[in-house]
């Protein structure tokens, strides 16, 4: 086996020149990096969906906002967390706008960027979940954790107000 260590070194600096070279010459394929979340990531966002997630995100378009998404799929649930951020010209004009989801349910959530308000959301018959919608400077962000599972044993109620709490420190705190 040591016999074969340079015969490996060598090989794989070849296959390291080839990918490089590839590059260069304009082939993307094996030069792209997947996308990934500027505000969490997968692994803080798989620790608070109660294990490994997906995730997708969406660049922000002329006038839209970013997003991310990752996605818990178990055998009969599906826990989502998403993050949307917008950069908005009258963000605290934005901000009671999209705040108008919540209802009178909502409640200011301290130390959590500028003006963050908590609800509930997608509280359907087989789904429930929480929200977050705050702003920090001109970045309006929204946070959602819902589970489609009603009693799910690891998003309780009480759980789902803990980790999107978690999740909202993490994303404003990435924005500052």
């Amino acid at each position: 086996m040591a016999d074969n260590v340079p015969d490996l070194k060598k090989a794989s600096q070849r296959i390291g020149r080839i990918a490089l070279g590839l590059c260069l010459i304009g082939l993307p394929t094996p030069c792209r990096a997947a996308s990934t979340c500027a505000w969490i990531n997968e692994a803080t966002a798989s620790g608070l969906l109660g294990g490994e997630a997906a995730s997708e995100v969406t660049e922000a378009a002329s006038g839209q906002s970013a997003a991310c998404t990752f996605t818990r799929q178990g055998d009969r649930f599906r826990r989502i967390l998403r993050v949307t951020v917008e950069i908005a010209g009258d963000p605290h004009a934005r901000l009671g706008l999209i705040a108008q989801t919540c209802g009178a349910d909502a409640a200011a959530l301290r130390a959590i960027g500028n003006e963050a308000l908590i609800c509930a959301a997608n509280e359907q018959k087989n789904q429930m979940g929480e929200r977050v919608v705050g702003r920090v400077r001109d970045q309006v962000f929204t946070i959602t954790i819902d589970t489609t599972l009603k009693n799910d044993p690891v998003l309780t109620r009480d759980e789902l107000k803990a980790r999107i709490y978690t999740a909202a420190e993490q994303v404003s705190g990435n924005l500052f």
